[in-house]
């Protein structure tokens, strides 16, 4: 809570999944962004979600983000 930050953030943390929803549609239409995740911490093994409507970029995505969790184990 006490960081300065030196640049803009580009990364946002929402209390539930309903405003994250909304939240992630906000940066995807009026932004023009790229979404990455949800992401699922503190489990043994990496999990990635894959949303029913995801694009073979997101599944991409979500599959190199795994990976590179589980190379860095």
């Amino acid at each position: 809570p006490f960081c300065r930050l030196t640049a803009p953030a580009n990364v946002l943390i929402m209390p539930a999944i309903h405003s994250a929803s909304i939240s992630t549609r906000m940066v995807e239409e009026l932004g023009g962004g790229s979404v990455v995740g949800p992401f699922l911490i503190g489990l043994e093994r990496p999990v990635q979600i894959a949303p029913i409507g995801a694009t073979v970029s997101e599944i991409v995505n979500m599959a190199a983000l795994a990976a590179f969790d589980l190379s860095r184990r």
